[in-house]
């Protein structure tokens, strides 16, 4: 019995288990998840500075002329005292002297001389950067299961971290499978295909921050499919597609079966891609997705992508959706959970024309989906959608509603 949607998800959430960890360089950890929580070692900024180029004062000389001899610049290890009637003249970031109540930009005094005359608008802490205004010393900067992005390396940089616990890089196969279909690098006969499906997962795969290999597999026997699938479990996830119904040559099932394989489910109330199945052999999780191009897509961008998720142990491992308008009239067939594909304007989704299952084209035009309740025969134009992104990623750490109903 086919499966609905949140039963899926449930059994990825239950089933499907966070990798082991590895320690790296900050400069390699772009897209990984962090192993734990790290915390401020000291404040930001660590002593209280100047924000300009400029003259630190005392309030008391607000509008008088005072002298000006010294001069801090930044990376100083200055203890100056700052005495009333003068003015030190200080450089952006530089320590701020002791009794120093405000920085008066260097453009808003006239200097004569070794004479400075101040303005009378002079405000109190004007342009001081005070210690742990940016960060406390021992403030969580970066929790277990965030995602390490280009500007929080900035934030390790800015502790001095050199190296990082994060969740190792998700391994991803891809099982080719079918005699009937034939790899892109090789010349086919009028009668034959490309296999579009396999380079797709692993240049999606890729796009997700995984490490890839393609294991090409053999449908002339179980014993040298065995072999292929036994080369794939060094993986955490194998991918394949198609090759798993009861015709004759059909003996991937077969060979995954006789390597033990748990399935978690087979068959998904969705359209399309209700023939999927997701088990296991040992630790490495098996998801075989529907032969049928876009089929394949739609449950990859649903189903597999959270499967990543949840092994690289990130915390926004949900779908997240963005709520938009339907730009015209769109009928749907009723009676299943049907995902749409469309194209969004960051104001409207419009479904694609043409979007049958064996279809290859509107897998590269699509920048998003809908998922319809088997209710659902017809949206309106401006009616109200929940949308679910494809070309850029949102995720988010609580489970969303995704049906339009």
């Amino acid at each position: 019995m086919a499966l609905s949607i949140t039963q899926v998800f449930d059994i990825i959430n239950k089933r499907i288990h966070t990798l082991s960890n590895e320690t790296i360089p900050i400069e390699e950890s772009l897209g990984r998840t962090v192993w734990s929580d790290y915390s401020a070692v000291f404040a930001l900024p660590r002593f209280d500075n100047s924000a300009m180029d400029g003259y630190a004062i005392k309030l008391c000389d607000t509008g008088s002329n005072v002298h000006s001899h010294r001069i801090i610049y930044a990376g100083d290890d200055s203890n100056f005292v700052l005495a009333k009637g003068e003015a030190i003249r200080i450089m952006t970031g530089s320590a701020i002297p002791q009794g120093c109540e405000a920085i008066v930009p260097i453009e808003d005094v006239e200097v004569i001389d070794d004479r400075v005359i101040l303005p009378n608008n002079i405000k109190a802490n004007a342009h001081i950067r005070y210690s742990g205004e940016d960060m406390k010393k021992d403030q969580t900067y970066i929790a277990k299961g965030d995602t390490v992005r280009a500007y929080t390396i900035a934030l390790f940089a800015s502790q001095g971290i050199s190296h990082i616990d994060v969740i190792r890089a998700v391994r991803v196969a891809v099982f080719g499978t079918g005699d009937e279909l034939r790899p892109h690098y090789e010349n086919i006969e009028p009668h034959q295909l490309y296999n579009s499906n396999a380079p797709m997962f692993l240049s999606r795969a890729k796009e997700l921050g995984c490490e890839v290999s393609y294991i090409e597999g053999s449908s002339d026997t179980i014993e040298s499919l065995k072999n292929s699938i036994t080369q794939a479990l060094e993986a955490d996830l194998i991918i394949t597609s198609g090759g798993v119904s009861v015709g004759d040559k059909d003996f991937t099932k077969e060979a995954f079966s006789q390597l033990g394989m748990e399935t978690f489910l087979s068959g998904i109330d969705i359209k399309p891609g209700k023939p999927t199945t997701i088990g296991k052999i040992n630790q490495t999780i098996v998801v075989n997705l529907p032969g049928n191009p876009l089929a394949s897509m739609v449950n990859y961008e649903i189903f597999v992508k959270l499967i990543l998720l949840k092994l690289s142990g990130a915390n926004s491992c949900y779908h997240q959706i963005i709520e938009t308008k339907m730009r015209e009239d769109y009928t749907i067939k009723r009676g299943k959970y049907t995902v749409t594909l469309g194209v969004f304007d960051g104001v409207s989704f419009e479904p694609l024309p043409l979007q049958a299952p064996g279809m290859v084209s509107p897998i590269a035009s699509a920048d998003a989906m809908i998922i319809t309740t088997p209710e659902v025969s017809l949206l309106h134009k401006g009616d109200t959608i929940k949308m679910i992104p494809i070309k850029f990623t949102l995720t988010s750490r609580e489970e969303k509603e995704l049906f339009n109903s």
